[in-house]
């Protein structure tokens, strides 16, 4: 049976536990209610009593397609609130070899105590110091990870921003590649793991064996219809495979949603410049890879291998959301520019979403002037100096560096940077944006389907009816995907095909020996987020704290000129 791995990072000791109470758990699920167990709600994120917890889901280290997401939880230092984080790369499935429902982080050392790589392999845990690696960033971090533990072995960890405690960093893992391209970047979570003076976990999975299954035959004719349902559909199968989530950046811009010069209009001139198309044209033409997995058995592949004009590897993982934040929001027009950019981030280990529109608030401040990559990389750069106070205010994130500029229009919910959609012409994104536990989060219920995309249905994304309702459909079912470990863009053939959440069901059936049903499926979405809600309201969070920024709805948005226009009581109608 998988087990609890509980690791004291002030004594430097370990233990296995069996799951009790958090049996049948799994990803979100199990990291929210952990957190909502032994976190108190009211402590400071960066203290002993924080808990970082990473979990596999329910179907994570099986054959199922896109089954190999993990899940960060802790108490986020940027939000104030409960956060789920949400990853590719190789940590989940070789976790789940090693036998491992989830890793708790507990305790801190004091704060001058040595970095520390914790190394997991199939005989138990060992504690290696680390301070040749302090300071350096995740790529040279790999490099050492490789050199020391082999080529096949994979990690979590942080960069310099981490080891700083900035509320921007991120916890990067490694892809099939080794390469720290992939990241739990949302909500600070890097700055709990640099309290806790870990620089890495290292997962050497030799030996390690792949779970069974209560019912092998009914679980490979299960997963078998999976891959036929993720491959048959047109964004799944054909689109993210294609263009990678770039193939959003004209969409959305055609749609006047694309936020532009820190949310001053939906459409940008040079979106054509920055496309998803521009980049597999780049791609293609230069010698990189179009598509690519970001972890084993994905089959949507939607990851890529960009490269500069001379061939040579820039940076993976190049998705939507960077592209904009950098590209759109920021003005950047060079998809070089933007590359390096978010090479940097990964590198550095900050989340783009949040530092990208950081950048875009310099920009609005004076700092740097709108546009310019090249001072934006160069504003980046000083994030890696712990004793740079302009490279700590950037990498604090939008709220931070608003405050220490002197800036207003600040797109933020609970102190999260809003994401690449503006909730004035996008409404059911914006409804999630307010109401979601996790901050400004995209990811928590995406509304995009219905207002743009039309997936699984046609909400009409200027126009107030059916947007609560759909947002808090979409909160539900999301919750219950990070829990079984799955890709969140399976969603999109989920939504459109009749037997998929049924073919789910049976997996998980087959896999648990359970009667796993659509009710039950709806039953752990719910569930995850009373959790989620109570723990946020027992942290001083009240429902005026679930909406969103005031210049919101007084400015109107071009080129439709909507602006934001629900009460906080209407909105309160998409919580569970």
């Amino acid at each position: 049976m998988p087990r609890i791995l509980r690791i004291n990072t002030r004594e430097r000791s370990w233990r296995f536990e069996e799951p009790g109470k958090y049996a049948g758990l799994g990803g979100r699920s199990l990291t929210s209610r952990l957190v909502q167990d032994e976190v108190p709600a009211d402590t400071h994120a960066l203290s002993a009593e924080n808990r970082i917890v990473a979990a596999i889901g329910l179907l994570s280290g099986t054959g199922a397609a896109n089954s190999g997401r993990i899940s960060i939880g802790a108490k986020s230092p940027l939000t104030g609130g409960i956060k789920e984080s949400n990853s590719g790369g190789s940590f989940c499935q070789k976790l789940a070899r090693l036998d491992i429902l989830a890793l708790v982080l507990e305790d801190k050392p004091e704060p001058n105590a040595p970095l520390v790589n914790i190394v997991l392999t199939k005989d138990g845990v060992r504690f290696d110091e680390a301070g040749d690696m302090a300071g350096k960033g995740t790529y040279a971090c790999m490099d050492a990870v490789s050199e020391r533990y082999g080529k096949k072995a994979c990690a979590m960890l942080i960069g310099p921003a981490g080891e700083s405690l900035l509320t921007g960093a991120s916890i990067q893992f490694s892809d099939p590649w080794g390469r720290p391209a992939r990241a739990a970047g949302r909500g600070g979570l890097g700055a709990v793991m640099g309290s806790k003076r870990v620089k890495a976990i290292v997962i050497d999975d030799e030996g390690g064996t792949r779970f069974g299954y209560a019912d092998e035959a009914r679980f490979k004719a299960a997963s078998k219809r999976w891959a036929e349902i993720l491959r048959a559909h047109p964004v799944t199968g054909q689109g993210l495979p294609g263009f990678g989530t770039a193939i959003l950046v004209n969409i959305i811009n055609e749609a006047g949603a694309f936020p532009t010069q820190n949310f001053r209009t939906g459409r940008c001139e040079h979106a054509p410049k920055i496309s998803g198309e521009v980049m597999a044209e780049y791609m293609e033409k230069r010698g990189g890879k179009v598509k690519e997995g970001c972890h084993a058995g994905c089959i949507i592949q939607c990851s890529q291998n960009y490269v500069d004009p001379a061939g040579e590897y820039i940076t993976s993982g190049f998705e939507y959301e960077t592209v904009w934040a950098f590209g759109g929001n920021s003005l950047i027009a060079d998809i070089d520019d933007i590359a390096r950019l978010d090479r940097m981030c990964d590198d550095l280990g900050v989340d783009t979403i949040e530092i990208g529109n950081t950048v875009a608030i310099a920009m609005d401040a004076g700092i740097i002037p709108w546009g310019d990559g090249k001072a934006a990389l160069k504003l980046l750069a000083r994030i890696a100096d712990p004793s740079d106070a302009l490279g700590r205010i950037i990498g604090s994130g939008v709220g931070f560096a608003a405050q220490a500029f002197g800036i207003d229009r600040v797109p933020t919910v609970k102190n999260q940077s809003m994401p690449a959609y503006d909730p004035r012409a996008a409404k059911g994104v914006g409804v999630t944006y307010a109401t979601t536990t996790m901050g400004a989060d995209h990811t928590a219920g995406y509304a995009i389907c219905q207002n743009m995309l039309k997936v699984g249905g046609d909400v009409n994304p200027l126009g107030k009816e059916g947007q609560v309702e759909t947002s808090k459909a979409l909160q539900v079912a999301t919750a219950t995907v990070d829990s079984l470990g799955l890709c969140l863009f399976v969603a999109f053939a989920v939504l459109d095909t009749p037997d998929a959440v049924q073919c789910i069901c049976d997996m998980v059936s087959a896999r648990h020996g359970i009667d796993f049903t659509p009710n039950d499926f709806i039953a752990i979405g719910t569930d995850v987020l009373k959790v989620e809600q109570k723990f946020n309201a027992d942290a001083g969070f009240t429902p005026e704290d679930d909406q969103l920024p005031a210049f919101m709805k007084r400015e109107p948005l071009p080129p439709h000129n909507v602006v934001w226009d629900f009460s906080v009581e209407e909105l309160q109608q998409a919580k569970v």
